[in-house]
């Protein structure tokens, strides 16, 4: 498997995050990888096929699990943006 953190995705795919974090950890399949980010199978098999985006917990999730920035994350993902911004509709009742 190649090394993830040297690509630059021209665009986002949070599988390419996912299939470097199975790589990095020495997982078998998303099963495993589930155990270890502790999440149900649905929610990463949404997040492949593209039906759910990543979601910031489960990013610092990973985070925490890898000890990688989160930064080098997004890189893997293809996600370019230099600020997330909450939108006016959060964190309201």
């Amino acid at each position: 498997m190649t090394d993830h953190t040297a690509e630059k995705p021209a665009s986002y795919n949070p599988s390419l995050l996912l299939d470097a974090l199975q790589a990095k950890l020495k997982l078998k399949n998303d099963a495993a990888l589930c155990r270890a980010l502790e999440v149900a199978p649905p929610i990463i098999s949404k997040i492949r096929h593209g039906r759910a985006n990543l979601s910031s917990s489960l990013l610092l999730r990973v985070h925490e699990l890898t000890g990688m920035h989160v930064r080098e994350l997004q890189a893997i993902m293809g996600d370019r943006r230099a600020k997330f911004r909450l939108s006016s509709a959060q964190g309201r009742p």
